[in-house]
C-alpha cells in the first residue's frame, strides 16, 4: 500500500464521525448577516482608513535636507510678493500655534493634517508652526523642518509659507498663510457690497 493511500485511510478514520453543521445554528449571531460588519469593525475601518489617507498624503519617502541656515519659502501663484513679505515679518497676527519642537518625525507627521484643516475650518489664515532647527544638516530638527516644507505644500488650504522672524521664533518657526474658506469670501463679499451702498 502505497503512502497517499495509507494517509486517506488515516483521515477517513479520524473523520468518519464527524457530522456537517446544522445551518440554522452554524453561526455566532445569527441577527446580523455576514456581509453586515459590526459597529466596532466600522470604527476600526473609519481610523485605519483616515491613518492611511494621513500616510499617504503626507509621504515620509526621501526628502531633499534643507541646509540649516537657509530659510524656508513658498508660494502659490496669484499670491502677491508684498503678502508674502508682511507674513515673514509677523505682520499678520498668530491666530493659532502648533509646536513640534523634540517630537518624532511620526507624531509630526500625524498632529499637522488635522491641525491645518481645523485651522481652515474655523477660518483662521494665519497660523505659526513650532518645528526647531538644528545646527547641522541631519539634526533631527533641521530633518522635520525639510519635511515640513514638503507637507505644507501639499496642502490645499496652504497658500504660503515662510521662517519666521526672529521675534517669532526664527529659523525654528514657519509661519502658513492659510486660504480663506468659501464661507469667509462670501462674508467678504457681502462686506464690500455694504460699502459700496
Amino acid at each position: 500500500m502505497s503512502q497517499a493511500n495509507r494517509n486517506d485511510m488515516d483521515f477517513r478514520a479520524l473523520m468518519e464521525d464527524v457530522r456537517p453543521l446544522n445551518r440554522a445554528t452554524n453561526r455566532a449571531d445569527p441577527g446580523r448577516t455576514r456581509d453586515e460588519p459590526s459597529e466596532a469593525q466600522l470604527a476600526r475601518r473609519a481610523s485605519a482608513s483616515a491613518e492611511t489617507s494621513h500616510r499617504d498624503f503626507l509621504s515620509d519617502d526621501f526628502v531633499d535636507l534643507v541646509p540649516p541656515f537657509d530659510p524656508l519659502t513658498f508660494h502659490r501663484n496669484g499670491i502677491q510678493q508684498a503678502v508674502v513679505d508682511r507674513l515673514r515679518h509677523g505682520g499678520y497676527p498668530v491666530q493659532a500655534s502648533l509646536h513640534l519642537l523634540r517630537r518624532p518625525l511620526e507624531e509630526c507627521r500625524r498632529l499637522l493634517p488635522p491641525f491645518i484643516r481645523e485651522a481652515y475650518a474655523h477660518d483662521l489664515r494665519s497660523v505659526l508652526i513650532v518645528h526647531g532647527r538644528g545646527r547641522e544638516i541631519d539634526s533631527p530638527a533641521n530633518v522635520l523642518r525639510s519635511y515640513l516644507a514638503k507637507w505644507l505644500g501639499a496642502f490645499d488650504e496652504v497658500q504660503a509659507f515662510v521662517s519666521a522672524g526672529q521675534a517669532d521664533g526664527g529659523l525654528g518657526a514657519t509661519w502658513v498663510m492659510l486660504r480663506k474658506s468659501e464661507r469667509a469670501r462670501s462674508a467678504n463679499r457681502e462686506r464690500q457690497q455694504k460699502r459700496r451702498g
